[in-house]
C-alpha cells in the first residue's frame, strides 16, 4: 500500500500525518523538526512511502534537502495553494494542517516549489543582511529627525555624510538633545560601518560571478539586482521558455472570472517579493538615469500610451524575461537591437 506523508513543519516539532492510498489516515505523530529524526521516523512504516510533502518556508527548505539526501521521494509545495486548502477546516491546528497536506498529495491537487541550493541560500542571506542593515539605518535617522521636530529643529535635505554633522549642530546649545541623540549617533555610525563592509562583500561576488556580470551589461543592473536575481532564479532551466518569468515572479495582471464577470485588477504580486521589488527599482533606474538603449526608448513609448505607472511594471517584466535570455544564452546585453525571445 502507497503512502501519502504530510509534514507540517515548526521550529520545535513536526506534526506527521500518514495518508493511505485510499484516502484513510494510517498514522498521525509530532517529532522533532530534524532530518534524521523524521528520516528514521519514515524508515521505521513498513509500508512503500509514494511521496511526503511540505509547505515551503525558510525551515522546510533545510528538511527537504536532508529527506532527499536520505533517499526519500520530498516535494515542496507552494504556501498560497496549501493556505488555500486548509482554510477549509472549521478548526485549525498543527494536526489537521498536516491531514490537509497529506490529502493534497493523495488528490494531486498542488503545485511543487524549487528548493534552491546551498549556493542560492547563502547568497540571499547576505542580500537579507544588507537590507536589514539599510532598514535599520534609516530607521535611526527617521527617529532622530522625528525626535527633533518636537523642539521645531528641522533636519532638512541632507546627504548621509552630513547627517550626523548637522544633528550636532542642531543640538549643540541643548545638553539633553546632545545626551539623547549621541548614543543614536553613534549606533548609526556602526551600521554605516557595517552597511559598507556588507556593500562591498556584494560587490565582489557579483564581479566573480560570470553570470552576473554577464547580468550587470543592462543598464539599471547592479550588484545587488544581479545577485537577487541569480540567487532567486537558482536554476535557470527550470523555466521552459523566458516568458514564464513574468506570471512567475508576480509581474502579470490578477484575472477574477466567473460568469459574465471578468475583472482583470493588479499585478499578481506572487512568488519572491525581494526580486520583484529589485526588478521594479532597475526599470525606475533605467527610465530616470539609465543611457539610451531600444529598452529604454520601448518603456518611454508605453509610457507615453499608457502612463508611468503600467511601464514601470511592464519595463520590470521584460527586464526579467531578457535577463534569463541572457543567462540561458551566455550572452551580454545588446543596447542596439531587441533579442528574439522564446
Amino acid at each position: 500500500m502507497r503512502l501519502f506523508i504530510g509534514l507540517d513543519v515548526s521550529l520545535a516539532k513536526t506534526a506527521i500525518c500518514v495518508v493511505s492510498e485510499h484516502g484513510k489516515i494510517v498514522r498521525e505523530a509530532e517529532i522533532a523538526s530534524e532530518p534524521e529524526v523524521l528520516s528514521r521516523w519514515l524508515y521505521g512504516l513498513d509500508r512503500r512511502i509514494a511521496m511526503v510533502g511540505l509547505e515551503a518556508g525558510p525551515l522546510s527548505q533545510w528538511l527537504h534537502r536532508g529527506l532527499i539526501e536520505a533517499g526519500l521521494d520530498a516535494v515542496l509545495m507552494e504556501t498560497r495553494q496549501v493556505k488555500g486548502a486548509v482554510k477549509a477546516m472549521p478548526i485549525k491546528t498543527d494536526r489537521r494542517d498536516a491531514e490537509g497536506i497529506a490529502r493534497l498529495l493523495h488528490l494531486g491537487w498542488f503545485r511543487p516549489v524549487h528548493c534552491k541550493s546551498v549556493s542560492a541560500q547563502e547568497t540571499r542571506a547576505v542580500l537579507g543582511a544588507r537590507k536589514a542593515i539599510q532598514q535599520n539605518m534609516i530607521a535611526l535617522e527617521m527617529s532622530l529627525r522625528g525626535l527633533l521636530r518636537n523642539f521645531g529643529l528641522k533636519v532638512g535635505a541632507i546627504s548621509r555624510g552630513q547627517f550626523e554633522a548637522r544633528i550636532r549642530d542642531l543640538t549643540d546649545s541643548n545638553l539633553m538633545l546632545e545626551t539623547t541623540t549621541a548614543p543614536m549617533l553613534r549606533a548609526r555610525a556602526s551600521l554605516r560601518l557595517e552597511l559598507a563592509a556588507l556593500e562591498k562583500q556584494v560587490r565582489q561576488l557579483a564581479q566573480e560571478d560570470s553570470v552576473c556580470r554577464r547580468l550587470m551589461t543592462m543598464p539599471g543592473i547592479g550588484a545587488v539586482v544581479a545577485l537577487t536575481f541569480r540567487a532567486a532564479v537558482d536554476d535557470p532551466t527550470r523555466f521552459r521558455t523566458s516568458k514564464r518569468i513574468g506570471p512567475w515572479v508576480g509581474l502579470t495582471p490578477a484575472r477574477n472570472q466567473s460568469g459574465e464577470r471578468d475583472v482583470s485588477s493588479g499585478i499578481t504580486k506572487a512568488e519572491d517579493v525581494s526580486l520583484r521589488r529589485a526588478l521594479c527599482q532597475a526599470a525606475t533606474v533605467m527610465m530616470n538615469r539609465g543611457r539610451s538603449t531600444w529598452l529604454r526608448t520601448w518603456g518611454a513609448q508605453l509610457a507615453h500610451r499608457r502612463g508611468r505607472k503600467i511601464a514601470m511594471v511592464a519595463l520590470a517584466r521584460r527586464i526579467a524575461v531578457i535577463l534569463h535570455r541572457i543567462w540561458v544564452d551566455g550572452t551580454t546585453f545588446q543596447p542596439d537591437a531587441a533579442p528574439k525571445i522564446a
